[in-house]
């Protein structure tokens, strides 16, 4: 069974399967900010979205980073370290994109499992 919440014609925010999530890709609240700001409200959104779907961030299984430019790589790991429960740290890959708007510094596309 595929169960689809926040849904839009373009999209979902998040898609659960089976006890499978799928979060789309999530952005900062504000993309007036550095990337250590936009990196921590955008993990904020990864949070409130996973509780909506009945998991948390150590039910993690994947996640996907884009960076805007690598230079940031170390600023936004600094906040993704302190975010990532201790032993929970999912399968991740982090890749530089170019972003749907120039001012955004950070995006990530999650997938975790149903809390249980």
């Amino acid at each position: 069974m595929i169960r689809r919440q926040q849904t839009k014609q373009r999209m979902s925010r998040i898609v659960i399967h089976n006890d499978t999530i799928y979060l789309c890709g999530q952005v900062c609240k504000d993309a007036t900010k550095g990337i250590q700001e936009q990196t921590a409200t955008m993990l904020e959104k990864v949070d409130e979205l996973l509780l909506e779907a009945s998991s948390d961030r150590k039910h993690l299984l994947s996640a996907t980073i884009y960076l805007r430019d690598m230079k940031d790589f170390a600023a936004m790991n600094e906040v993704w370290d302190s975010w990532i429960p201790q032993d929970h740290a999912p399968a991740r890959a982090c890749v530089e994109a170019r972003m749907a708007r120039a001012e955004l510094l950070v995006e990530i596309s999650v997938i975790a499992a149903i809390k249980k």
